[in-house]
């Protein structure tokens, strides 16, 4: 009996797989896809080309008026069908309506501002914070910590598979070392508590779990913020314990932010944004900056000299003496 050939979607998760990249990028990709074909009427993607490409992303800009950044995903996720699972070439001559790029400043935090939310914070939220603060960490970055990536005796982490598949090292702040020891502890014991009760393993990147049948169990390769519960993985159905969810944080950082009386708009980005800020203004070089971000490109960088230089700091207001 012939096997059903795998539905589109299900080749679009399968080749997502193969490259490695993250679940949400995963999760993203699936959602464009279907949103494109759902926009031609159901129409399989091998019927259409580049100008039905142009009026999805057209429509999107136009009338739906969604970022550029939105946009430019919508299009990654259909160049990625196009190219990898249906091995089609779109050529170089889509032409659709582009978002307008909005000219982005980043909400930034003064150093008092940022220790004010901070101390309205506690326990496992309290530390996450402080490490994007500290060390100019994302949210994601934060969450994938490993047991292996802390070196306390250089103090320095260690960020591997970044934002671009890259890995990049960042200091670890002195006032986190005894805090992060101490919670250490405590993952320590529900790590073997899951063990006795015959979970206790993890999920491992790339092939390493098939490469090292037993790792997925070493303390070494423990998230540093595990989950308060055991769930089933949604890509192997194996039931382990995940990193903690952006949600619980998000809404924690929200009551702090209200309690501490902060009328700014504050997300857990806002704190990598003022880590860089900060730095800069302390008379660091842009390119160390750069480096401890993880940016490709100074330019990205470079936005926050724009930040130091906005309002008053940049140029002496006439009314003032």
């Amino acid at each position: 009996m012939e096997e059903k050939p795998r539905k589109l979607l299900d080749q679009v998760r399968d080749t997502v797989r193969l490259k490695h990249y993250s679940y949400r990028t995963e999760q993203s990709y699936v959602y464009w896809i279907r949103r494109f074909i759902l926009f031609h009427n159901k129409r399989h993607p091998i019927e259409m080309a580049a100008d039905e490409v142009e009026a999805f992303l057209t429509h999107l800009a136009v009338v739906e008026k969604v970022s550029a950044s939105t946009q430019n995903q919508a299009f990654s996720a259909i160049l990625f069908l196009y190219r990898y699972v249906l091995k089609q070439d779109l050529g170089n001559d889509i032409t659709a309506i582009r978002a307008k790029r909005s000219r982005y400043l980043p909400t930034v935090l003064s150093r008092s501002e940022a220790l004010a939310i901070i101390a309205q914070m506690q326990g496992v939220y309290q530390i996450i914070i402080q490490l994007l603060y500290g060390s100019g960490l994302r949210l994601r970055e934060a969450f994938y910590l490993r047991i292996k990536d802390l070196d306390f005796a250089q103090q320095q982490l260690v960020l591997r598979d970044t934002k671009g598949q890259e890995s990049r090292v960042t200091m670890l702040p002195t006032c986190l070392v005894e805090p992060l020891q101490n919670h250490l502890q405590l993952v320590k014991r529900i790590h073997q508590q899951d063990l006795g009760k015959g979970y206790g393993s993890v999920y491992l990147p790339f092939a390493l779990e098939r490469k090292y049948p037993n790792a997925n169990r070493d303390w070494i390769w423990q998230y540093v913020f595990p989950s308060d519960r055991i769930s089933k993985d949604p890509r192997s159905g194996i039931i382990r314990r995940h990193h903690l969810h952006e949600s619980g944080l998000q809404k924690a950082l929200k009551q702090a932010v209200r309690a501490a009386k902060i009328d700014k708009r504050v997300g857990c980005h806002t704190f990598r944004h003022s880590f860089a800020t900060h730095l800069l203004e302390a008379g660091y070089d842009i390119r160390t900056v750069q480096e401890l971000l993880g940016h490709k490109d100074v330019k990205t960088t470079m936005i926050y000299t724009h930040v130091l230089n906005r309002g008053g700091k940049g140029v002496r207001s006439p009314l003032d003496r």
